[in-house]
């Protein structure tokens, strides 16, 4: 079942071993839950309100006994994850409000701010030992490869940012692209990555071709606020129109819906341990979740096929279309401004030859 909050649901983040998730809302409160399949089941274990402002990211540690959180009143908070203790408290961070938190390792975890400015910490020595500002404009997401070498930034600047953390240094910036990098992922067993951007369009990269963007395809959406790897293959993303799109990388396609908040911009994804469910927040103050299961089992034909029905599918029961979607009886007299609404299953705006070469 859907969870209620009384202020805006900011992020959201799965625990790596057990039923529970975390959420960080708009007054700065944070909220942990167990989550069940059982009607009525959802329970909250213990909330936080240490944080003065806005809670914008928070993240599990690997073993799952602490949960980091990062807040627009510039401060660093981990707390125990069984009772909600802050255990540590690192305040004026940043000299900009924190927007987010990325956790490396066991001892490192990297934090980007609305001011372009990227620090790496060492919890034990409790201080940053890298600080690098090589962007304009606010650092939207973060991820780093599977060697823990590479840090990758995507940045309201339209730049997507490159630094060796091994090293300790800043390699590169991407050429400039259209409107704000909201999102960055990375795919095809680490041959690509994917960006995310406020104008509706995916950029690809190709590893160690970071500089200019090798590929890019629109999924004629308002935007892409967010962006969630499901497979090597297949992302989700999540629109200010509310619905939530899985879309295959190389062949460049949307396949169909997962979900939706409808008419309410959705602010971040989370997948759960097991890939079951996808978890989302939106400014409707809900935490939704939705059947991911079979998302990665989807093969996506590599020949392009124009699909005369305009109606994405629905891949789960809940989403538009979908077996448990209230409104389904009433497709029919809908479905003449419906099309106008929502894309074709087409790629006609990506430069792709849709192979999957380098």
């Amino acid at each position: 079942m859907d969870m209620s909050f009384e202020a805006g649901v900011n992020t959201i983040a799965f625990h790596p071993s057990r039923d529970i998730l975390a959420a960080g809302d708009v007054d700065g409160d944070v909220f942990v839950y167990s989550y069940s399949c059982v009607e009525y089941e959802n329970k909250e274990l213990w909330s936080s309100g240490h944080h003065l402002k806005s809670c914008r990211d928070v993240a599990f540690s690997s073993d799952g006994q602490q949960l980091f959180t990062v807040s627009k009143d510039k401060s660093i908070h981990i707390l125990n994850v069984e009772e909600g203790k802050l255990v540590k408290r690192i305040t004026k961070a940043h000299e900009s409000a924190l927007n987010r938190l990325l956790l490396i390792d066991e001892n490192l975890f990297a934090t980007g701010d609305d001011s372009g400015m990227l620090k790496v910490w060492d919890l034990r020595r409790g201080t940053a030992f890298m600080e690098m500002k090589n962007h304009e404009e606010y650092i939207s997401d973060m991820v780093i490869d599977q060697n823990k070498k590479m840090l990758l930034t995507a940045s309201g600047d339209g730049t997507m940012g490159v630094f060796n953390i091994k090293r300790r240094k800043f390699e590169l910036l991407s050429e400039y692209q259209n409107g704000d990098l909201t999102s960055i992922s990375i795919m095809k067993r680490g041959r690509k990555v994917a960006c995310g951007s406020s104008e509706g369009t995916i950029y690809l990269f190709n590893w160690n071709g970071f500089g200019a963007t090798s590929d890019r395809f629109a999924i004629k959406a308002e935007s892409i606020d967010c962006m969630l790897p499901i497979t090597d293959s297949i992302v989700c993303t999540g629109s200010m129109d509310g619905i939530i799109r899985a879309v295959s990388i190389l062949p460049n396609r949307v396949i169909g819906t997962v979900g939706q908040h409808p008419g309410e911009p959705i602010e971040q994804l989370a997948k759960s341990r097991d890939g079951r469910f996808l978890a989302s927040c939106a400014h409707d103050q809900k935490v939704k979740f939705w059947d991911a299961s079979n998302i990665g089992s989807i093969v996506v034909d590599v020949y392009r096929k124009r699909k005369k029905n305009r109606q994405l599918t629905a891949l789960s029961k809940k989403a538009f279309g979908g077996a448990d979607d209230f409104f389904a009886d009433l497709k029919e007299d809908r479905e003449e401004s419906k099309e106008k609404e929502v894309e074709q299953e087409d790629e006609e705006d990506s430069d792709s030859d849709d192979s999957d070469s380098d």
